[in-house]
């Protein structure tokens, strides 16, 4: 089996999976994004994705991600997510290649990214990524915390609002963080009306997420096979 039809074979089954949990929730299968997260792959396997539709990408490490979008230029309509945590110091290099940020989990982060963004005249969309069980060691801002950086992002004229994203921590039932974070989101509307993204969900459970009103499932493993070694 080539690589384009394993990818493709993968791409039907993940979406079957997507259609299924849209259904079972009564919602339609367009108000769910389908975020390939590509870290770790090459480029010529999102050119293979593109090929078969998807425009939506996502990568977690800064230096791996400027070298392989810089490679997909010619991708009309490609769409870059950083998804991973992120160093203020990069938020000028990220900038330059993310057309959102999703992980942002600080006002110090918010500022850096929103200062890079103004100096190359553009504006940045980004999402709040929330700690649901409040270990922020892990990535993320404590539920407590959301406002405050949420004005903060709105202020800097800079940054645009688009909604939140968490990844379910393993000390809690995925159903319960994703119904915690639609909470977040749902509250963030009224004062933020562009916040209207609902990031969460992964290969293993996009369908708990679908229930809770994901509007974006980051899916890796499940279309790419398993993680490849990180190069040096």
């Amino acid at each position: 089996m080539s690589r384009r039809e394993e990818l493709a074979a993968n791409l039907a089954e993940v979406e079957e999976r997507i259609a299924k949990a849209c259904e079972a929730a009564g919602r339609d299968r367009s108000e769910v994004m389908l975020l390939a997260v590509t870290k770790t792959w090459p480029a010529s396997d999102v050119e293979l994705l593109y090929e078969l539709g998807l425009r939506n990408f996502a990568e977690n490490r800064d230096q791996e991600a400027g070298a392989k979008v810089s490679q997909l230029r010619h991708l009309d309509g490609a769409r870059w997510h950083m998804v991973g945590r992120l160093q203020r110091n990069k938020s000028k290099s990220v900038v330059e290649w993310a057309d959102q940020v999703d992980s942002v989990d600080s006002v110090r982060l918010a500022e850096a990214l929103a200062k890079a963004a103004h100096a190359k005249g553009t504006k940045l969309d980004v999402l709040l990524q929330v700690s649901i069980d409040g270990d922020t060691s892990r990535g993320g801002c404590a539920i407590p915390d959301v406002g405050e950086l949420a004005g903060a992002i709105t202020r800097s004229g800079d940054l645009i609002l688009r909604g939140a994203m968490t990844v379910a921590p393993l000390t809690m039932k995925p159903s319960q963080a994703f119904e915690a974070l639609a909470s977040v989101v749902t509250g963030l509307r009224d004062d933020h009306p562009t916040a209207t993204e609902v990031s969460a969900g992964m290969s293993g459970d996009l369908e708990d997420a679908i229930s809770h009103g994901s509007t974006c499932v980051r899916v890796g493993t499940a279309l790419l096979g398993s993680r490849r070694l990180t190069l040096p």
